[in-house]
């Protein structure tokens, strides 16, 4: 990794107590054009993309990001992901795209693959947490990226709830989080994906993982041939590196096969998401996942959303195999359980 330029202090309006909150429209798929207009307002709309929903604003209009900031609560210095409609549109925020990144981007986009660049110059500060580089991708949803086209520019889009909560898969979730602090949320259906992007740096010699997703270090290495890092660990600012994340409004406990059996026969009101055979006692409910990863991940953020609205005293969830292809997983449910 490159140098970085300072980090900046940004000064994020927040909604005042006695505001009345605002009216959230709930738009459907056929209002793509009701979408940009509010965009081009300089309010946020949140839009559905293969990975989780995205708030997206305006990423040429400041006063749009910094509503991004307020609404969510989230922490000014921390990086947004820039959303474009294509590998030419993302060279109107960013430099030095390195021809690496054009054979990943002809595989994976539009797709769950972010890559981090050199910024372009006139790229808002606000965007890129006083960084000198930028997060790009171009999502794989038709409603979005018809969106994106129509409003002539990106979008910087975090995911569409508030600050370390559990990331939205269905337009519900939006709305349970961010109702009466956004204008809108349109309704695309449920994610595909189901868990956030792939994050790759690509400024410096050897493309590096700042965060696992559903392109994995074999799928980029396999494309580029060519080896790929991917550190345990790392203090880079970037999309989703906090050690608190993702977290629903219940706790979260990571527990052995073997331990929720235990519980299962001995707790009460509690949830157990597990994929092994368990026999659940009275007051346990149990939610079965799938073992496929993929299948997983789309059912991961849905079930603990359901869970929340149950009001149990915890949620218990099985580990997941231990296993390459399992890592973006590992890190969600580790940020998720933490305390």
């Amino acid at each position: 990794m490159g140098p970085t330029r300072p980090v900046i202090t940004i000064a994020i309006p927040c909604q005042k107590p006695d505001q009345e909150p605002m009216q959230t429209r709930l738009l459907n798929s056929t209002e793509a054009d009701a979408a940009v207009t509010i965009l081009r307002q300089g309010e946020l709309v949140a839009l559905p993309t293969e990975t989780v929903y995205g708030l997206a604003g305006d990423a040429s209009n400041e006063k749009a990001i910094q509503k991004i900031f307020a609404a969510k609560g989230r922490p000014p210095d921390h990086p947004l992901i820039m959303h474009v409609h294509s590998m030419e549109a993302a060279g109107e925020w960013a430099v030095d795209i390195p021809a690496q990144a054009m054979l990943l981007a002809d595989k994976f986009w539009p797709g769950p693959l972010t890559m981090i660049f050199r910024k372009q110059p006139s790229a808002s500060p606000l965007i890129t947490g006083g960084l000198d580089t930028i997060a790009l991708r171009a999502p794989d949803h038709p409603l979005t990226l018809e969106i994106i086209r129509k409003l002539g520019t990106g979008v910087a889009a975090p995911s569409a709830n508030a600050h370390k909560k559990t990331s939205p898969t269905r337009a519900e979730h939006v709305l349970k989080s961010l109702s009466g602090r956004i204008a809108a949320v349109i309704d695309g259906g449920e994610c595909k994906v189901g868990i956030e992007s792939t994050i790759v740096d690509m400024t410096g010699d050897t493309p590096v993982i700042l965060r696992p997703g559903a392109i994995t270090k074999a799928m980029i290495e396999d494309v580029l041939g060519a080896a790929v890092a991917q550190p345990a660990g790392h203090d880079e600012k970037v999309a989703g590196n906090m050690p608190v994340h993702y977290q629903p409004e219940t706790t979260l406990h990571i527990r052995s096969g073997a331990q929720l059996a235990e519980l299962a026969g001995s707790e009460s009101n509690i949830a157990i998401m597990h994929y092994s055979d368990l026999v659940m006692g009275a007051g346990v409910t149990g939610y079965r996942m799938p073992t496929d990863k993929s299948a997983y991940a789309r059912a991961l953020y849905a079930t603990l959303h359901r869970i929340d609205a149950t009001g149990v005293k915890a949620i218990y969830l099985e580990a997941p195999p231990d296993a390459p292809e399992w890592s973006d997983i590992h890190d969600r449910l580790a940020k998720a359980s933490a305390s």
